[in-house]
C-alpha cells in the first residue's frame, strides 16, 4: 500500500497526544491500543522507506571505488 508523509505524521500527532483515534482526510481511524498505533506507524515508516527506495529517492548500499597504483620498474 502506498503511504504518504501526511499519513505518518498523523499518527505521531496522535501517538504524542495519547490519542488513539486518528483521521486521514475523510476517513477515521481507531486503533484499540497505543501498541497497535505503535506498530502501524512502524509500518507505515517501513512502507515509506521501501517507496523511496523503488523510485531511487533513498540510495542503497553506499558504491565503493578503489583505486591502487604502482610504479612499474
Amino acid at each position: 500500500m502506498a503511504y504518504t508523509e501526511s499519513q505518518l505524521q498523523a499518527l505521531e500527532t496522535a501517538l504524542a497526544k495519547g490519542e488513539r483515534r486518528v483521521s486521514f482526510g475523510d476517513k477515521t481511524v481507531e486503533y484499540r491500543s497505543i501498541e497497535e498505533l505503535t506498530v502501524a506507524i512502524r509500518e507505515v515508516k517501513r512502507g515509506l522507506a521501501q517507496q523511496a527506495a523503488e523510485t531511487g529517492l533513498w540510495p542503497g548500499a553506499p558504491r565503493q571505488i578503489r583505486v591502487t597504483t604502482a610504479k612499474g620498474f
